[in-house]
């Protein structure tokens, strides 16, 4: 018998789905169609590359915030563009959000170049590795990447698996996550994508394998398993930003896995909610920019062969009044953006009455007394039929 099968009795390469309660299921469907829907959304480029740089830096910030890095999403930023200066003091804050912002577009170039390696003892190791580099290691601590040879406590709440059974506890965990157990039948491979990943957080966690790093090899090793699995980068970060969010909880929940003799329901559950919602938040930006792309197009088609100065002006009054997406004050129009401001420049605002007027009768825009705003909401009628919640009416 080896010794973690008495100390950590909850570190038993299994769990049973069955008693999952229904909400969890309706999670797990959700998660995985909408990280299917995001997957197949085609963005302006400019979005897509926004979106990317936004999660990215949600997740690194998130993941190394939860170690008590103090550098701020906005500066994560701008260590994703390659922007980020600090005093001296804070290098080592720098380094390590560097090393984790590397890591991560390292697995992304490896999964377009299609050499993404499998899940292995090694494969955990270099992330720690990865993760550690260039950063003080405290004296008697094991080296980045190697393994621990005594024994470790997660502050006052948990105690690492046994040293001596860590490498074998490390080899058993990537053979099940690699396994029959997480095969996933076809059509469902996200899903299963986003239990394993979660699952193998989890483990990793108890067993804590490392001298430094374990939560951030985690949670690089989830981002790892999600995106390899055909889950957009954005949503593969989400559920960093999540355990980062409800910090407390996400310990909280860690303490009742172990606690409860390896019960993974409640984690899986409090991950997976998490990830909901964060989907759900990234899938309103998606829809905010669709929106935006058909009313552009939309706009081109009402005014399709009408080229004179007048027409191009008007339309590009529709547009950007689109763009703002809220009331303007017909004195403010004119000076709405630079195109408009030099559309109208040296114009009379008999000009501008003329052009509301056009667009009024096009339907483009709605007007209130001295105020205007694009008529959006005419896109509702492109929609299938169906009742329009308050939230789309406001």
């Amino acid at each position: 018998m080896r010794k973690f099968e008495e100390t950590h009795s909850w570190i038993s390469f299994g769990f049973n789905l069955g008693n999952a309660p229904p909400e969890l299921w309706i999670n797990l469907g959700e998660a995985a169609s909408k990280c299917e829907h995001l997957s197949m959304v085609p963005l302006r480029p400019a979005t897509a590359t926004l979106l990317h740089r936004l999660y990215l830096a949600k997740g690194v910030q998130a993941t190394t915030a939860i170690e008590g890095n103090t550098l701020s999403e906005a500066e994560v930023l701008k260590a994703v563009d390659g922007k980020l200066e600090v005093p001296p003091s804070k290098q080592y804050l720098k380094q390590e959000v560097d090393n984790i912002i590397a890591s991560c577009n390292s697995i992304g170039k490896q999964l377009s170049e299609r050499t993404l390696p499998a899940i292995s003892p090694e494969l955990i190791s270099s992330y720690d590795r990865q993760i550690l580099t260039n950063l003080t290691v405290k004296e008697g601590e094991a080296a980045p990447g190697e393994l621990r040879n005594y024994s470790v406590a997660v502050g006052n709440v948990y105690r690492g698996a046994p040293p001596e059974d860590c490498p074998y506890l490390l080899d058993r965990l990537c053979q099940w996550l690699n396994g029959p157990d997480f095969q996933a039948k076809p059509g469902l491979e996200m899903l299963y994508a986003i239990i394993k990943a979660v699952v193998a957080h989890l483990y990793l966690a108890w067993i804590h394998p490392f001298g430094d790093g374990n939560g951030r090899t985690a949670r690089l090793l989830e981002f790892h398993i999600m995106f390899s699995a055909g889950i957009p980068s954005p949503a593969a970060h989400l559920l960093s930003n999540h355990y980062n969010q409800t910090r407390t909880e996400y310990y909280r929940q860690l303490d009742i896995a172990s606690k409860s003799g390896g019960d993974i329901l409640p984690f899986l559950h409090y991950a997976v909610q998490g990830l909901v919602d964060g989907l759900r938040e990234q899938l309103d930006f998606v829809w905010k920019q669709q929106w935006d792309v058909v009313w552009r197009n939309y706009v081109h088609e009402r005014f399709q062969e009408k080229n004179s100065p007048s027409d191009i002006r008007q339309r590009h009054l529709a547009l950007d009044l689109g763009a703002k997406g809220d009331w303007v004050q017909i004195p403010e129009i004119t000076e709405l953006t630079p195109r408009l401001a030099k559309a109208y420049a040296g114009k009379t605002s008999k000009t501008v009455k003329r052009d509301l007027n056009v667009l009024k009768t096009m339907e483009l825009i709605v007007m209130e007394g001295r105020k205007i705003r694009a008529k959006r909401e005419i896109i509702q009628s492109f929609l299938p039929l169906r009742k329009i919640s308050d939230k789309e009416k406001a």
